[in-house]
């Protein structure tokens, strides 16, 4: 079904520096500032669980309290941090660590701790307490998936039938021999779909698989951070980084306007065997229509082949790079929440000339039946402070979790803060 929600004028989602100069290391009870240092609606407030981890990626919150971080580069030979409050104030009294490799994806299930390095996904049986038992021997359940130097992320989730969904991004802009150069052709069919640019599903509970016994759920995803099980309405979400560089490759039929403005970032819903037409197509929101890509004959208008590919269910701004997705479940926040999705978008490097955008957390409305209800909002803002660049930025909001309590955590890959948002009504 060809369906999508109106884009969102950007001039609304740039955020405000909400704080003052930068802080030291936060001190339990001693905030140097509101919120630790974003902004959100009113009600909620947030604290500082933990500072300067690292470049803390996705994480997972355990039944007891206890916050699993995945670093992206090991810290002192430590991947996975255990964050464990003694007290019950939210602030992390004890930091302990494992897993001597880097990477993105963390989740728990059925008494099992799932984490990903860039090649392979392990996973650790936890105990009564919600603690790993043995941190030194992992099961490694998926292995050897193609490591390059782009989109390598392995992010991965669980659903309620005993697998794991893996994404494994493709290294690459739009498929060109060589990428992003003006006139280096892309082949069709593209090569890289064979073991890139999709979800693939494997077993939660066989150990050693890879693409040999995997299944490639779903194809032509140029690359997800991001990505969620729907309980609702139990299938597989995700948040497709759309692709680049449309002036500089085409400037006779892009202008820097328009290559600011697109593509969407895609929402995707997911069913196996869909196939999202990357590298071939890429969504217009604006025309409310998936179009031919430039490299393969398009003109901007023409949708060819895109016509038969599956749509997105909603786009948001181009470039502001969805690395987090999380359907909300609890009963902690206003009930308009609940079933909802939050979205953190870790920010563009790429808009120019318009300012940079992203560095957010927003939030989504659904309906009963799994589809996006109303437009989105903003919900965590300031991140990124007066300068709002890649290198320029404070934080850069990039995993989201969910609490036992119904609270939202949020990471920052940039310094490492973990912030506990809690609805209070006041």
């Amino acid at each position: 079904m060809k369906w999508i929600l109106p884009g969102i004028a950007v001039s609304l989602l740039l955020g405000a520096n909400v704080y003052g100069s930068d802080s030291t290391k936060v001190k339990k009870k001693h905030l140097p500032e509101e919120n630790g240092g974003i902004a959100l609606p009113a009600g909620f407030r947030a604290i500082v669980v933990a500072d300067n981890l690292g470049g803390a990626r996705h994480l997972a919150v355990q039944k007891n309290g206890d916050v699993y971080v995945k670093l992206d580069n090991a810290k002192k030979g430590k991947g996975i941090l255990r964050l464990h409050d003694k007290n019950g104030d939210g602030v992390a009294d004890d930091v302990t660590g494992f897993a001597n490799y880097g990477g993105t994806g963390i989740a728990i299930k059925d008494n099992y701790l799932y984490a990903s390095s860039n090649t392979d996904v392990y996973r650790y049986k936890l105990n009564a307490k919600g603690e790993v038992i043995d941190t030194a021997n992992a099961e490694n359940i998926v292995t050897k998936l193609i490591n390059r130097r782009t989109h390598n992320t392995k992010s991965l989730v669980l659903d309620n039938d005993g697998n794991i969904y893996v994404t494994i991004g493709s290294p690459s802009n739009a498929c060109q021999l060589k990428d992003r150069t003006k006139g280096s052709p892309s082949p069709d069919p593209c090569p890289l779909l064979d073991s890139t640019g999709g979800i693939w599903q494997f077993k939660a509970d066989k150990p050693g698989q890879s693409y040999n016994n995997g299944i490639r759920y779903a194809t032509g995803i140029r690359n997800v951070v991001g990505l969620d099980w729907n309980q609702s309405v139990n299938e597989l979400y995700a948040m497709q980084h759309g692709r680049d560089n449309f002036n500089t490759l085409f400037p006779e039929m892009y202008d820097e306007e328009k290559s600011a403005d697109l593509p969407a970032e895609e929402l995707l819903r997911i069913k196996k065997g869909d196939d999202f037409g990357w590298p071939y197509c890429y969504f217009d929101q604006f025309q409310h229509k998936k179009v031919l890509a430039p490299e393969y004959g398009g003109d901007g208008k023409k949708e060819g082949r895109c016509a038969e590919k599956k749509y997105p269910v909603y786009g948001f701004p181009a470039h502001w790079a969805p690395n987090g997705l999380l359907f909300y479940t609890g009963d902690q926040f206003p009930a308009r929440y609940r079933n909802g999705a939050f979205i953190a978008f870790h920010g563009s490097w790429n808009r120019a000339p318009r300012p940079q955008g992203g560095y957010c957390v927003v939030f989504l409305p659904f309906n009963k039946d799994g589809m996006p209800s109303g437009e989105f909002e903003m919900f965590a803002d300031g991140f990124a402070g007066a300068d709002v660049s890649p290198n320029g930025a404070r934080f850069r909001p990039c995993g989201l979790a969910q609490g036992p309590d119904g609270s939202l955590y949020i990471s920052d890959d940039k310094k490492g803060r973990i912030w506990k948002v809690n609805y209070s009504g006041k």
